[in-house]
């Protein structure tokens, strides 16, 4: 077995679109740290795509022969046939798009199987419908987790490294799929959370992985998402001490602590419905978390011009035009709020006294 090297790295979203334009004929295996969204390319593609193929995940690791499929005794013609999964969907017409998720951790005899797959669009001796298209995911070699692949086998595909999103990618992602301001907040306010360790100079950061930590609990894209949703979305429900348990078990102790003080901030806020009502006049608070999980919340709530225009007024006055930054940054890459930023006056001034920040 030999370990994988790279240099440059793909960006999610990027890979969405090229994977479809190579996979029919070249598969891409994608590579990155823990919790970055590889697996999430299968549901974006089918998003892109709709009904045009059949969408097929393969959980490699946990997968053994008899799940690809079987030679089977053929009394008649005294003869042995091989049978398919049923996972593959082959009496389906449509062509599919599979995903062999975790591609480096399956046993080495599945690799040789899946090498056909991979190379011929062939599932043992039966085909796939044409325009078919295979990709795979695994870790970095260098993240320690047991990820390995023929050398050989690795001349016969495309190896791409797909780069850890910057905090303003998943903010931006964040703010499209219900994360709190709360989360989105803490990502702004410690954007080092989603540092990557192949960065360099990240040995005193202790939000990430690394492959030498002991904790099996740290900040990730995934591990946020999933905080906020089961934790910090519920957290009215909890103990003090089960909700900083909770974190620390899901997002690791440093970014728990952290996100902490944020969940404690947010119920002193003024809600963005009664800053819109006085906004050259309601208080301005202090801390800058405090600034942030306000904005993220205009960046949700704002839906008119006049809206808009009066939070303007209030942004104003907030004295760090770094953190009004993140508000121009965020109307103008959300898909909700990029229409209604572009046609106002206020903003569009904004962006011109404020280009240099850019």
């Amino acid at each position: 077995m030999s370990k994988l090297n790279f240099v440059n790295a793909v960006s999610i979203k990027e890979l969405r679109s090229l994977i479809p334009i190579i996979g029919t004929e070249l598969t891409p295996i994608i590579q990155s740290e823990p919790g970055c969204g590889k697996t999430t390319l299968l549901t974006m593609m089918e998003q892109d795509h709709g009904d045009k193929y059949d969408y097929i995940y393969v959980d490699c690791p946990v997968k053994d022969m008899s799940d690809i499929g079987m030679t089977i005794p053929n009394h008649a013609s005294k003869q042995l046939e091989y049978y398919v999964s049923s996972l593959f969907k082959l009496s389906s017409p449509k062509p599919k798009i599979i995903l062999l998720d975790e591609f480096m951790k399956s046993p080495k005899l599945l690799q040789v199987i899946f090498t056909r797959l991979m190379l011929e669009r062939m599932v043992g001796d039966v085909p796939l419908t044409s325009g078919s298209i295979v990709f795979g995911t695994s870790n970095n070699a260098s993240d320690g987790v047991g990820d390995t692949m023929l050398a050989h086998a690795g001349n016969r595909v495309c190896l791409m490294r797909m780069a850890k999103p910057s905090p303003n990618d998943w903010l931006e992602w964040a703010s499209a799929n219900g994360i709190s301001r709360v989360t989105r907040a803490f990502v702004s306010m410690f954007p080092r959370c989603l540092a990557s360790y192949t960065d360099g100079n990240q040995e005193d950061n202790p939000y990430i992985f690394k492959p030498q930590m002991t904790s099996l609990s740290f900040v990730s894209p995934r591990s946020l998402a999933k905080a906020d949703k089961a934790i910090v979305k519920n957290r009215d429900l909890m103990t003090e001490n089960s909700l900083m348990v909770a974190l620390a078990g899901t997002i690791g102790a440093s970014a728990a602590g952290d996100m902490s003080a944020f969940l404690s901030l947010e119920k002193s806020l003024t809600d963005v419905k009664d800053i819109i009502k006085n906004p050259k006049t309601v208080a301005i608070p202090n801390d800058i978390s405090a600034q942030l999980m306000i904005i993220f919340q205009a960046v949700d709530t704002l839906e008119t011009q006049d809206e808009l225009t009066k939070f303007m007024d209030f942004l104003a006055r907030i004295p760090s035009s770094e953190v009004q930054a993140v508000f121009f940054t965020m109307m103008m890459r959300t898909p909700k709020s990029i229409k209604l930023a572009r046609n106002n006056a206020q903003i569009t001034d904004w962006a011109r006294n404020n280009h240099e920040l850019f």
